[in-house]
């Protein structure tokens, strides 16, 4: 490390900043109930007067690791939400449901539901996903009769995994940026693995929770589903583009690369479709091409922008600071003694990113918190742990998932909505995102062992 651009040289230092920085993000949140901005803004702060810090280094750290990962990934995140605004208002979401159940089978809905939710939640944030599908969850309950929960548990637990795990997903999208993954390859891997999470949901609904709970769906919505007429939809096609299209340019551009020399034309058509920016371009081109309406044309052209903005603000102030905490990691001794301890002691250095993305979401309820902090504080081991950059960002996206439970906001829309009590959502839906996540991050590690991440 060179002396003139590091943050600290003392170990010791660096360990005890290390470990203040986790314990104060945590207990503020946990226990103050500070808003995450905030809770991860003071800790770093104060890292900055620890003895021995060199304050120069320091705000040069902090400045380069923030504006450099929002300048790789800010416009993409942006892009990302105003294409599930686009989906929402625009009935997108019923048609891919519709599909999903004629593909299945309607005698098969809880599995229909499930693969719903593992195309969907790439594109929407979980919560809202639910609450547009509820309703259809409710009268597929009734009509099928069965409880509330064998319809809903394997949509919960799919929703959450793609939601944490496959960009362009906002908060996998912010991680694969900060540790430097290869964005095509993480949503490759990231789809793979999230498909046997999804259907680990499943069977956990179907044949495990869903049996022994009892709460039947709710008169309240008795032959509804969604709100769109027929003629306001877009066609099947058309609903599925703005998801596939983009997810397909990111992924060639990978795949190019790896088949096709430097300099080659496909290459280099490629390395600019492929790029995120152009890609997502795409996607918002191709949501907005299915509004029908005059009156939807007309929010188009500015409240879904604003409300995307409003959506992605968290998420790029939270992923500037998660660039600028690795930066300044990075510039200290702390993260060599922390990665040849995992070696040291033999531990399968995957294992780090996954336990640290577990305790993220256990503490704050987010996994969006919860994939970022992982990605922030692994992204500067990487050398030293031999792991690769979309091994360490899918184990720490999956280990987010795990344990969602009565501090987490999207528990509480699907408890709420569903009308389970607190004891039966927590065994259900707390228990599909733990073996979603566990099932995942097995996946993820057979993948990792085989050198294909």
């Amino acid at each position: 490390m060179d002396p003139s651009t590091a943050v600290s040289m003392s170990p010791a230092v660096s360990l005890v900043g290390f470990a203040v920085v986790i314990f104060l993000l945590l207990f503020l949140i946990a226990k103050w109930k500070w808003h995450v901005f905030f809770a991860l803004l003071v800790p770093i702060l104060l890292f900055g007067v620890l003895p021995g810090v060199q304050q120069n280094n320091f705000i040069d750290a902090f400045e380069s690791g923030f504006g450099n990962t929002l300048g790789s990934i800010g416009v993409v995140i942006v892009l990302g939400s105003i294409i599930a605004e686009a989906l929402k208002h625009t009935g997108a979401i019923q048609v891919i449901t519709r599909s999903m159940v004629n593909l299945i089978g309607s005698n098969r809905m809880p599995l229909a539901l499930t693969l719903t939710g593992f195309v969907i939640g790439v594109a929407i944030f979980s919560d809202v996903a639910y609450v547009i599908l509820n309703p259809l969850v409710h009268s597929a309950a009734k009509s099928m009769g069965v409880s509330i929960a064998v319809m809903s548990t394997g949509l919960v637990g799919a929703l959450q995994l793609t939601h944490a795990i496959v960009p362009p997903t906002p908060g996998p999208l912010a991680a694969a940026a900060l540790v430097g993954a290869d964005i095509g390859k993480t949503i490759i891997f990231g789809s793979i693995a999230c498909l046997f999470g999804s259907l680990s949901c499943w069977a956990w609904g179907v044949y495990v929770a869903g049996p022994r709970i009892k709460t039947q769906a709710s008169d309240e919505f008795d032959g509804s589903d969604f709100d769109h007429s027929e003629e306001e939809l877009p066609s099947t096609l058309s609903s599925y583009m703005p998801i596939v299209i983009p997810i397909v340019l990111i992924g060639t551009q990978s795949v190019v690369s790896l088949v096709f020399e430097e300099g080659h034309i496909l290459r280099t058509i490629f390395s600019y479709l492929g790029w995120p920016v152009i890609a997502l371009s795409v996607g918002v081109w191709l949501a907005y091409r299915n509004i029908k309406s005059l009156d939807a044309r007309e929010k188009a052209k500015d409240q879904w922008v604003e409300a995307a903005l409003r959506t992605s603000a968290m998420i790029l102030v939270v992923t500037g600071l998660g660039g600028s905490l690795s930066a300044i990691l990075r510039g200290t001794p702390a993260v060599d003694f922390i990665a040849m301890m995992f070696t040291d002691y033999g531990l399968p250095t995957i294992l780090l990113p996954f336990v640290i993305g577990i305790i993220g979401n256990l503490i704050t309820g987010s996994t969006t918190v919860g994939v970022i902090t992982a990605a922030s504080l692994v992204a500067p081991m990487l050398g030293t742990l031999g792991l690769s950059p979309e091994a360490a960002m899918l184990a720490g996206a999956s280990g987010s998932v795990i344990i969602k439970y009565v501090n987490s906001s999207y528990f509480w829309v699907c408890t709420s909505l569903t009308k389970l009590s607190v004891a039966d959502a927590v065994f259900s839906y707390g228990g599909a995102t733990l073996v979603g996540g566990i099932t995942s991050f097995a996946a993820v590690c057979v993948m990792w062992v085989l050198g294909f991440i």
